[in-house]
């Protein structure tokens, strides 16, 4: 079973575990992170070469509060992962995984844009689904669905580039 593997190889770094309906799942420190994805990546007995998807889950109410989510594929070993970094609210940042999957650069940064985390290392984070002045990231529970927000004037971005907000 790929989670008792990934338990001896990592032991105390995995914080959680759990295998449900096929789907496995593991939970790690933020400050870790970027060291277990590298060997979930490099090592061939796990062989994680593809990132599918970053997320993010607000749990508000529960500290940490924020769950970001990894799914992993491995091509040449035929399972699939989850991984579960665990974000505080008050300090909401992981490492970028930019520089293990290329993938990850736009996954990263659209978890930046609708939840606020910080994706520490990214080449380029910024918006990517709203505009620069937009208040707020959508997508946490707290935020005010009800606000409204000024419509920006259209732009063409040949003559008129916009700047990057970061």
């Amino acid at each position: 079973m790929l989670t008792d593997k990934l338990k001896q190889r990592f032991g105390a770094d995995i914080l959680d575990s759990h295998s449900e309906h096929g789907n496995d799942t593991i939970v790690v420190g933020r400050e870790r992170a970027l060291d277990i994805m590298r060997a979930l990546r490099d090592e061939a007995d796990f062989g994680f070469e593809f990132l599918i998807d970053v997320t993010a889950v607000d749990r508000l109410g529960r500290e940490p509060r924020f769950d970001v989510v990894y799914h992993l594929k491995s091509m040449s070993c035929g399972h699939r992962l989850r991984v579960k970094v665990m974000v505080p609210e008050g300090d909401a940042w992981v490492s970028s995984m930019t520089a293990l999957w290329k993938s990850a650069d736009w996954l990263e940064r659209e978890c930046y844009d609708m939840f606020g985390i910080d994706f520490r290392g990214h080449p380029d984070l910024r918006r990517i689904l709203l505009y620069d002045s937009f208040k707020g990231h959508p997508l946490r529970k707290d935020y005010p669905y009800q606000q409204r927000h000024p419509i920006v004037p259209e732009t063409d971005p040949i003559v008129n580039p916009l700047h990057p907000s970061r």
